[in-house]
């Protein structure tokens, strides 16, 4: 028997395999659109799950084209869905080329971008690509794919296997010094302690720079007292040093100052049926904390002891610790306590600024 032929022998069936890399793909994008909305310490089980459910995709990749390749070769062979498997299988190679780059500090100049910003963009087309790739390929899997206990070892085999790679990507980024040695579970890299934050912000926005002698900041909803402060109104001694993870790929860690939240609702006296509190900024875009995290919170007017720009969000932005970036709303001008998270703020999440 020829090398081939015993490799082909010891491969797992070939629908399981097809399902195996339909059901990791969607694992890997189920938990890598979770992990825009977590970064607490707690929630670090999504992000290794993403690791290896995503590395668990190119030994099954191999498997599959070793395969197909005769009939991809064969050009008679094609039909009307082969251009579209070629793409997919392109795709895929590329969202996990980009994550293990990622993963162990390559460096590319992409303007803008980043190569996590590439493994995303290839992820998600992963996913209608997958989607019309089945509706062409659709085959049933058997019980009889399943039953083999030299396939159960296989798989089990592959978790582990992927377990291991995503560790030792982080060794070998820290053993050679790259970037990614200082990355956390998020997968972000951490920026130099004396650098100036990035300025970045999520989809369009990017208001006018705020009029102080107009703006206020108004604090409503369930509460006995609404407020209406203006920045004079704003006394700035609660202090924190919080960590700043941007989806974009960078961390760091920086001292702020401002108004402790959690003060502004207890003089706003807030309800006993509140449970939320939504921030709101004055481009319309808000996010929406739960009860508890928010009076933790602060709205910070000063960053690294100078007074916030207007790029970080003059004259307030929000700082919520265990949160991504994203969430910490900037140029904020509304403060409502609620029964319920604002569900507005997914159409806001896309729209606002525009």
């Amino acid at each position: 028997m020829s090398l081939r032929a015993r490799l082909a022998h010891l491969d797992p069936p070939p629908r399981l395999v097809d399902w195996s890399l339909f059901a990791l793909v969607g694992l890997t994008a189920a938990t890598g659109l979770t992990s825009f909305w977590v970064g607490h310490p707690s929630d670090a089980a999504i992000f290794w799950i993403h690791a290896v459910a995503g590395l668990s995709i190119p030994p099954l990749l191999v498997v599959k084209f070793r395969r197909v390749a005769g009939r991809v070769r064969d050009r008679r062979a094609w039909d009307r869905a082969t251009p579209l498997s070629i793409l997919l299988a392109a795709v895929a190679v590329a969202a996990a080329a980009t994550g293990v780059a990622w993963a162990v500090g390559v460096v590319v100049p992409l303007g803008f971008w980043t190569l996590l910003n590439l493994h995303i963009l290839f992820g998600l087309l992963l996913v209608p690509l997958l989607l019309v790739h089945l509706r062409a390929r659709y085959r049933p899997l058997r019980r009889t794919d399943v039953r083999e206990r030299r396939v159960a070892l296989q798989y089990a085999g592959l978790v582990v296997a992927a377990g291991v790679t995503s560790a030792g990507l982080r060794w070998l980024a820290t053993l050679f010094g790259t970037p990614a040695a200082t990355r956390r579970f998020t997968g972000s890299r951490a920026l130099d302690s004396d650098a100036d934050l990035p300025v970045t912000s999520w989809v369009a926005d990017d208001p006018d720079p705020v009029d102080p002698t107009t703006w206020t900041l108004s604090v409503g909803g369930l509460v006995g007292r609404p407020l209406e402060l203006g920045v004079d109104d704003l006394n700035s001694t609660a202090e924190r040093q919080a960590l700043l993870d941007c989806t974009s790929g960078w961390y760091a860690e920086r001292d702020w100052r401002g108004v402790r939240l959690g003060d502004l609702l207890d003089v706003a006296g807030a309800s006993e049926d509140a449970a939320w509190v939504t921030v709101r900024s004055v481009t319309g875009y808000r996010w929406s904390l739960p009860l508890d995290e928010a009076r933790d919170a602060v709205l910070a007017t000063h960053l690294s002891g100078e007074r916030l720009d207007h790029g970080h969000g003059y004259p307030i932005r929000l700082v919520a610790p265990g949160r991504r970036g994203f969430q910490w709303v900037k140029w904020v001008e509304g403060i409502e306590v609620r029964r319920r998270p604002d569900p507005r703020q997914w159409i806001a999440i896309f729209v606002s600024g525009l």
